[in-house]
Formats: structure tokens, C-alpha cells, sequence
């Protein structure tokens, strides 16, 4: 990577010579101007005032503009010659825990690479220093005209300097916060606490610009010649009044959906495997109940009114068969009279009607004895 600045870290009286890289890059899609017309592009020209002419960039020089406004020449030498410290070095003014840096603060990011072989050994010096202490630097350098403050941190293996904003360029957040006092009700924070929960951490190296990449599809298509479909506009809802903890639960059941889970946190097919379980286990358990009181109930209503129990074994066929038929009627008889078709009955019926058929099968060899 090419470097945009050479110097020094001071470190006490430790001088580490470095070189700056920029630690990050803009992917951000540019746009040129065009006539409408012809297509014809639009630029910009540097052109004097006085004489209307246009002029390079070898042609060009800085100055400041003055009150009245006089225009007072500076040249880089002049910078070059200014009574500063960090005009090639980056002085380390203190070491403090990170979360003292307000992430307001926060600018451009860099590497600092140690410029040869001599830098190797304080650059590693200061790297593991700053590893164990658990701080960070806060230092002052000189950066494109105008001196700057930085912080100093490791990165694996190497110290990154992130550009700081100084104290009084950071604006008070005065007239920001909404008007009126505002009451937040508790079922809302909970709410709010589980769809922090529920959408949890991202990996960063996931993220990108869906944006970058959707304009980028347009360009192609247009270069291609192919039809450009416009997407569907979402409503963003704006202006409306919202039920917040509606949204809230909506929210909670969306983030939970996303990630593959249920109502209850567990894994969407597991809750499904559940929810087929349950049913079904209530269903056939009463089933099973419904079903063996039917069973119970249609074998007391087809179970035989009158089944002989015989306890001689000289009783003969027309003897059994006239027992039966006298139990048949006495039963029909009381079933008449009592005209309920309970399987309790039946039973009844049944007992009354076997005691019967026993006494008149043991009474029936008797008279024939006798005869």
C-alpha cells in the first residue's frame, strides 16, 4: 500500500520512524454531470478572475483570505517552517483506557507501518505495550496543513491511528432531544430487551452495501440494453401513529422468524414437531377414553340377555331351551316396564334372567324324576 505521509511516533525518547496508510477505502459509486441534450460531459475548470484564463495545478497556490478580503500568499515552505513538534511526528501526549475516546470523535482511520529495518524493534516496543496496558494513545500530528489529533491502538499485529475531531469541534447535542417529557412503560422496555436479545450480534464481515451493489446491477443493465423493472415503493409509514408496543411484539416475532425460532425461543421446526405432538396426544387420549366407554357400552347393550349357566351337566337340550325362552320373556317383560335401554339394566336384566334359568333348569330333572 502506498504510503501519504512519512514521519516519526514519539514515545518519550523513543522515536519510531513510520510511514501513514490509509486503513480504509470509499466503494461509494460516483456519478459525473452530463448535457441532457447531447450527453456531452460537464466540467469543472480552474479559471483566474482577473484574466479569465484557465490555469493548471502547477499554476495554483494556497493563500488566506482576510476580513477585507485580502488574499495573504502561504506557501509550503512557510508550513514547513512553523515551530511545531508534530509537523513530522506524531507526538504521544498520553495513554488512556479506550472508553474514555468519545466515538463522536472518531475520523479517518490509518496504519502506521515502521519505515525500515531500525524502526522494527521500538515499533514492536510500543505495539506490545499497548497490548498489555490495555490503552490506548492520544497523540497530536500534522496532516495535510493543519495539525490533527489521533489515537494510537493495535489492530493484530499492527498499530492503527484513528483521526480524532478535537474537543470543541464536537457540537452540543443542545435542542436534539424530542420536547416534553415522554413516559416509557415497562412492558415496552421488556419488549425492547427482547428484540435486543433476539436480534443479538451480526459477524461485521457479513455486512455490505446492498445499495452500492443495486446500483450497480442498474448500470449494467442500462449499459446491456436491457429493461430496467421499477421495484415496488415500500411505505415507510411516516407521519403515522403507531401502537409501540404492537410494533414492539411484531417486531420480536419477525427478528424470531428471521433466525430459524419460535414464540417460545426454541427452533421454529422444533416448536412445529411440538405443536404436531400435542394435539394429537390430547386427541387420542381422549379418543381412547371415548372409545372404551363405547365398547363398554355396546357390550352391555349386545351381550345376551340370557346366556344359561348350568351347574348340572344332566340338564338336556329342550330343558335349556325352554329355561331360555321363559328368561327371554321375563326379560322382555321388565325392560318394558322399566322402558330404559341402559347397559345397567341390561345387566340387571341379564343376572335376574340367568338366576331364573338356573333355579327352573335344576327344578326341570326333578319332575321328571318323579314321573
Amino acid at each position: 500500500m502506498r504510503s501519504i505521509w512519512n514521519g516519526a511516533i514519539s514515545f518519550g525518547l523513543v522515536s519510531i520512524p513510520i510511514k501513514l496508510v490509509n486503513a480504509t477505502e470509499n466503494h461509494a459509486i460516483h456519478f459525473r454531470q452530463i448535457h441532457l441534450a447531447d450527453g456531452g460531459r460537464i466540467r469543472y475548470r480552474k479559471v483566474c478572475e482577473l484574466d479569465e484564463e484557465e490555469v493548471t495545478g502547477g499554476e495554483i497556490g494556497k493563500a488566506y483570505e482576510d476580513a477585507d478580503g485580502t488574499m495573504i500568499p502561504i506557501t509550503d515552505d512557510d508550513l514547513a517552517q512553523l515551530p511545531l513538534p508534530t509537523a513530522k511526528t506524531i507526538e504521544i501526549v498520553a495513554f488512556v483506557p479506550a472508553d474514555e475516546i468519545d466515538p463522536l470523535q472518531m475520523d479517518a482511520a490509518y496504519y502506521l507501518s515502521a519505515n525500515g529495518v531500525p524502526a522494527a524493534k521500538p515499533y514492536t516496543l510500543l505495539r506490545e505495550a499497548l497490548k498489555r496496558s490495555n490503552k490506548v494513545a492520544v497523540a497530536k500530528y500534522v496532516l495535510r496543513g493543519r495539525e490533527r489529533l489521533g489515537m494510537l491502538r493495535v489492530v493484530d499485529d499492527v498499530i492503527a491511528m484513528h483521526g480524532l475531531l478535537w474537543p470543541d469541534e464536537i457540537r452540543a447535542p443542545e435542542g436534539v432531544a424530542p420536547d416534553g417529557d415522554v413516559t416509557v412503560r415497562d412492558a415496552e422496555l421488556d419488549l425492547a430487551d427482547a428484540l435486543m436479545d433476539t436480534l443479538g450480534e451480526v459477524d461485521m464481515d457479513s455486512l455490505h452495501d446492498d445499495y452500492r451493489e443495486a446500483v450497480e446491477e442498474l448500470v449494467a443493465a442500462k449499459a446491456s440494453g436491457e429493461a430496467v423493472q421499477p421495484s415496488e415503493s415500500k411505505d415507510g409509514g411516516g407521519g403515522k401513529v403507531i401502537d409501540l408496543l404492537a410494533a414492539l411484539e411484531s417486531s420480536v416475532r419477525a427478528a424470531k422468524k428471521s433466525r430459524g425460532e419460535g414464540e417460545d425461543g426454541e427452533e421454529a421446526e422444533g416448536e412445529g414437531d411440538m405443536a404436531d405432538v400435542h394435539p394429537i396426544k390430547k386427541t387420542a387420549s381422549g379418543s381412547g377414553r371415548t372409545a372404551k366407554k363405547t365398547t363398554q357400552q355396546k357390550s352391555a347393550q349386545q351381550k345376551p340377555a340370557a346366556k344359561p349357566t348350568p351347574k348340572s351337566t344332566g340338564t338336556t337340550k329342550s330343558t335349556a331351551s325352554t329355561a331360555r325362552k321363559s328368561a327371554q320373556k321375563k326379560t322382555a317383560a321388565k325392560s318394558t316396564s322399566t322402558a330404559k335401554g341402559s347397559s345397567s339394566s341390561a345387566k340387571k336384566q341379564t343376572s335376574s334372567g340367568g338366576r331364573n334359568t338356573t333355579k327352573k333348569t335344576a327344578a326341570a330333572p326333578r319332575k321328571r324324576a318323579s314321573a
